[in-house]
């Protein structure tokens, strides 16, 4: 696996240490889940989805928490004493997990659902209106009607 070295970048940007360690901590591949299955869509210009597959799981066994620009997906089972069967074989996966996804600034949780074994969660980019774009309107100087002024004098 190849490493890349941000260490030239760190001279000429400021606030971009976040950024570089999750680019860096991607690149390991120790760090690998494959469990439970995951889609990411683009729904709308600043709308996302994430599906994921928890077959078997129960609303009150998943756990959805956004901190600080991560989002935590949990899932933990809870323990069935149900003794009168015998499994011989289990291929749907029961398993404790935990994923964590990175989000952008401003992303928000819109809502969350659980439908045919899988959890949709709906993501919504809110940009403050500080952030958005405005129009700057020119003022003209007073005395000033549409520059005739200006002609006279290159006249």
């Amino acid at each position: 696996m190849r490493h890349v070295d941000f260490a030239p970048l760190y001279r000429s940007t400021v606030g971009f240490d976040r950024l570089f360690s999750m680019l860096d901590g991607l690149s390991q591949p120790d760090n690998v889940q494959t469990y439970p299955p995951y889609n990411i869509e683009r729904t709308g210009e600043d709308a996302y989805r994430i599906t994921m597959a928890v077959a078997g799981f129960d609303e009150s066994e998943l756990s959805i928490e956004s901190r600080e620009n991560t989002l935590t997906v949990t899932g933990e089972k809870a323990e069935t004493g149900d003794d009168t069967t015998e499994t011989l074989y289990r291929g749907i996966a029961g398993r404790a997990f935990e994923r964590r996804f990175q989000l952008a600034d401003h992303v928000e949780v819109k809502g969350a659902n659980l439908k045919n074994g899988l959890l949709h969660i709906d993501l919504v980019r809110v940009i403050p209106e500080a952030m958005k774009p405005r129009k700057i309107e020119i003022a003209t100087a007073p005395g000033n009607a549409n520059g005739k002024q200006i002609e006279a004098a290159a006249a």
